[in-house]
């Protein structure tokens, strides 16, 4: 009996041990949701803006013009570190999709690396796609792990995303990811990932991104509907069209993959968040329900020890 008290007490400590780990991740996690969730307000400003203003010159038929625009050859690009936002008008046949799989690069968050894949799983079967016809972009280690091992051609991972990501930092993700448009390695392009609702919910997205045209971006959740009302699609550029749509362009694929990456953390934090605290939550349970086995251990050993004595004493008399 002694060896299974010392064996509960010794399960009691490192069940405890545990719980601190758990709770101390807890609060991280919270700390880094609460972070991202100031800074997401605050971009979200912006956002907002840039889609409005890519809204209005879809409504303005100055999108349209997708398929007369030769790109820059993959020489140019390679020699210049600006992006080349007419290229990703352009349109042709979908033979090879792109897949854009926003995931986490460790563990300890819950469904959410799982909710992921599996979604994407759905959306590549969905389109009747096989491996050789789809080309993944991973932003984090789990999911190009994941697709490595499954044999889908993974030609492009981005790791080690900060907590709180830095618009800037995008800027050579967004350029790799439409020269390889440009280069014919895909011809149509997914960006999916967590949207965060709450921190116990998030939900599946996969927004299309590539080619740019006023399918995919004339009815973005982002704009106001206020700002729709009275408004006349036309306007008198200056210097001309093409040259707006070269500054405006790639800052609007940056937004979408910076947004998507900062929606993407900021469920990853509410997931960890939730997942830590359901580890704690376990952990007093364990915690509590060991400490009731022992103490019935020890009242049996003590129950025990009172027998014998009074039955040695009887014995004495």
């Amino acid at each position: 009996m002694g060896a299974s008290l010392q064996e509960i007490k010794r399960r009691i400590s490192s069940t405890k041990k545990t719980e601190q780990i758990t709770g101390a991740m807890q609060m991280v996690s919270t700390a880094k949701l609460s972070q991202i969730q100031r800074h997401t307000t605050s971009y979200q400003v912006y956002a907002k803006k840039i889609r409005s203003v890519i809204t209005h010159l879809a409504k303005s038929h100055l999108l349209d013009g997708g398929a007369s625009i030769t790109p820059r050859t993959k020489e140019a690009n390679e020699n210049d570190d600006q992006i080349d936002g007419l290229s990703m008008l352009v349109k042709r046949p979908a033979k090879h999709t792109g897949i854009v799989v926003i995931t986490s690069d460790r563990g300890l968050v819950g469904s959410y690396n799982s909710n992921v894949i599996k979604q994407t799983l759905e959306l590549i079967s969905g389109g009747n796609h096989s491996t050789e016809d789809v080309v993944i972009i991973a932003i984090g280690g789990t999911g190009a792990d994941f697709f490595k091992k499954r044999g889908y051609k993974v030609p492009f991972e981005f790791r080690g995303v900060k907590d709180i990501p830095k618009f800037r930092e995008t800027h050579q993700l967004v350029k790799k990811i439409i020269d390889m448009y440009d280069d014919e390695t895909y011809d149509e392009l997914f960006v999916c990932y967590n949207h965060f609702v709450n921190s116990l919910t998030s939900e599946f997205r996969a927004e299309p991104m590539l080619p740019i045209s006023a399918m995919n971006v004339g009815n973005d959740d982002l704009t106001d509907d206020s700002e729709q009302e009275g408004f006349s699609a036309e306007y008198e550029m200056e210097p001309s069209e093409d040259a707006i749509l070269e500054v405006v362009l790639p800052q609007y694929a940056a937004s979408l993959i910076y947004g998507a990456i900062l929606d993407a953390k900021t469920s990853e934090h509410g997931s960890s968040s939730t997942a830590m605290k359901s580890a704690t939550d376990n952990a007093k349970d364990v915690i509590s329900s060991l400490e009731l086995q022992y103490n019935r251990a020890r009242q049996s050993a003590i129950t025990t020890e009172i027998t014998e004595i009074t039955g040695a004493q009887a014995a004495l008399d």
